[in-house]
C-alpha cells in the first residue's frame, strides 16, 4: 500500500470518528432560549413539520399561568387529511386542535389569519399585531434547531419598539430528533444542515 494511500485512509478514518462530535456541536450551535418569566402573549410560530410539540409546549405554558393569551400565525399550508371535517385542514387549525385539547380555552387564542410566508414576515405581523394591542412582551414558542434563527429574526424586528421578546425553544425528541443522533435520521438532515442554509440566508438578505 503506497504511503499516499495510507494517509487518505487514516484521513478517512479520523473524520467518521469526529463526525459524531462535530455533528453534536453543529446541531447544539443552533439551539437557544431568551427566558422571559411572564408575558402578555405566547406565540407559536408556524412550521408543518413540527406543529404539534411547538401547540403543545405553548399550551403548557399557558396552562401554568405564564401568560392570558396566546397567538397562532398562519402558514398558509394545508396538512392531512381529516376525517372529521372531511378535508384537509390548514396547520393553524391543526395548531388550534392541539392546544385546545390540552385544554386551553378557544378564547384565550388568537388566530393572526394574514398568510406569512417565513419567520420574517411572522415577526412583522406579530409586530403589529403587538402595537395594535399596547403589548409589553410576548413569549416566543418554537421548534429547537429553528430557535436561533427565530431569535435574531424577532429580536431584529422588534427593536427600538419597547416590546420585549423572550424565546422557549421545545426540547428535541418528540417531532425533532436529539442533537446527538439527527444524522441518523432523514427529518434530520432536513432540520439541522437545511437550517445553516437559511440562518445565512437570512443573514445576508436583512
Amino acid at each position: 500500500m503506497s504511503r499516499r494511500r495510507r494517509i487518505l485512509i487514516k484521513v478517512f478514518v479520523s473524520c467518521i470518528l469526529i463526525w459524531p462530535l462535530v455533528a453534536w456541536i453543529g446541531a447544539r450551535l443552533l439551539i437557544t432560549e431568551a427566558p422571559l418569566a411572564n408575558a402578555d402573549a405566547i406565540l407559536v410560530l408556524g412550521g408543518s413539520a413540527n406543529y404539534k410539540e411547538r401547540a403543545r409546549e405553548a399550551a403548557r405554558l399557558l396552562l401554568e399561568g405564564r401568560s392570558p393569551r396566546l397567538l397562532i400565525t398562519n402558514d398558509n399550508l394545508r396538512g392531512p387529511w381529516s376525517s372529521a371535517e372531511q378535508r384537509n385542514l390548514y396547520f393553524y387549525e391543526r395548531s388550534l386542535e392541539e392546544i385546545r385539547n390540552a385544554g386551553v380555552p378557544r378564547n384565550s387564542v388568537d388566530v393572526l389569519m394574514k398568510p406569512v410566508a417565513g419567520t420574517r414576515e411572522e415577526a412583522e405581523l406579530v409586530r403589529q399585531y403587538a402595537e395594535e394591542h399596547r403589548l409589553h412582551s410576548v413569549l416566543i414558542v418554537t421548534s429547537a434547531y429553528h430557535s436561533r434563527r427565530a431569535l435574531w429574526v424577532f429580536s431584529r424586528v422588534f427593536r427600538d419598539t419597547g416590546i420585549r421578546i423572550g424565546l422557549i425553544s421545545v426540547k428535541p425528541g418528540d417531532e425533532s430528533p436529539r442533537p446527538a443522533t439527527w444524522w441518523l435520521s432523514i427529518r434530520g438532515w432536513r432540520l439541522v444542515p437545511t437550517e445553516y442554509v437559511k440562518m445565512i440566508y437570512y443573514v445576508v438578505k436583512y
